[in-house]
């Protein structure tokens, strides 16, 4: 598996009035979130885009170091939207927050364009010391609903992470990271919307279930060749699985082999 991370440009080519990005920031709700149906909606009833709307005028009043007025308007905002943005750090264009409720974004993490963030995640640092101690996060990146990404480690472009997740190494491009400690279990490109977005964040692997589910069929293959060799009675595996309810999870997905073999061998 390539683990190889892309350099992620950090600066955008999107328009630099803080307008035009605020109006970005609002349109691009539409393309995330099928329940939006007008500004006027969002405007009034997305604390997520309340959260980052406020971000971009804190962001501006830090870069020009007014430092306590930024952290100042920042825990307002928090209060307000139960986000967590610090003016420090560095955000592309089009960032969506769907739900808002506890997300925590660090002093210098960096997020590249059209990232999607659900509720409950943390772009945190494991360091005390001054200097880049928090994630980047590449272009188009989504993360999952209560996932935790942690140090100065690079998400790749396009990436995922599932929810609940927690990350502390690199993610390549286009990779799909699970489970705690995240592990990348796929790095290939999926398909995407119109916008070019991936959101389809519930159709995660389980490397869990795959590894028990090739335990099992092994399982199933050696009872056969013990079964033929007489170290079981004759007809185990068909007793075994005349017991499984018509479209059983288990006996259909999970061990079809061991299934068609005790019925292909029945008594």
């Amino acid at each position: 598996m390539n683990m190889k991370t892309e350099a992620i440009p950090m600066i955008t080519n999107g328009p630099v009035g803080l307008w035009a990005t605020w109006k970005e920031d609002v349109n691009c709700v539409f393309e995330r979130d099928p329940a939006a149906r007008n500004y006027f909606e969002i405007l009034l009833t997305y604390p997520g885009v309340h959260a980052v709307l406020l971000y971009r005028l804190s962001h501006k009043l830090w870069k020009a170091k007014w430092f306590f007025t930024a952290r100042m308007l920042a825990y307002l905002v928090r209060l307000l939207t139960n986000v967590d943005i610090h003016p420090g750090a560095r955000i592309g264009a089009r960032l969506f927050i769907d739900h808002g409720a506890g997300v925590v974004i660090g002093e210098t993490a960096e997020l590249g364009d059209d990232v999607t963030l659900y509720h409950g995640v943390t772009l945190g640092g494991t360091s005390w010391n001054k200097g880049k101690r928090h994630p980047t996060l590449g272009d188009r990146v989504l993360v999952g609903a209560g996932a935790k990404i942690l140090g100065p480690i690079t998400i790749g472009a396009d990436a995922r992470v599932g929810a609940n997740s927690v990350v502390v190494a690199n993610v390549p491009a286009d990779g799909t990271v699970v489970g705690i400690p995240g592990r990348v279990v796929a790095d290939q490109k999926l398909s995407t919307g119109s916008s070019g977005i991936n959101l389809n964040h519930h159709m995660i692997p389980d490397p869990v279930g795959r590894a028990m589910a090739c335990m099992l069929e092994r399982i199933d293959k050696l009872e056969a060749q013990l079964e033929k060799q007489g170290a079981l009675e004759s007809g185990y595996q068909f007793k075994f699985y005349s017991q499984c309810e018509p479209g059983s999870d288990i006996c259909d997905n999970e061990c079809p082999d061991g299934k068609r073999y005790a019925h292909a061998h029945g008594e």
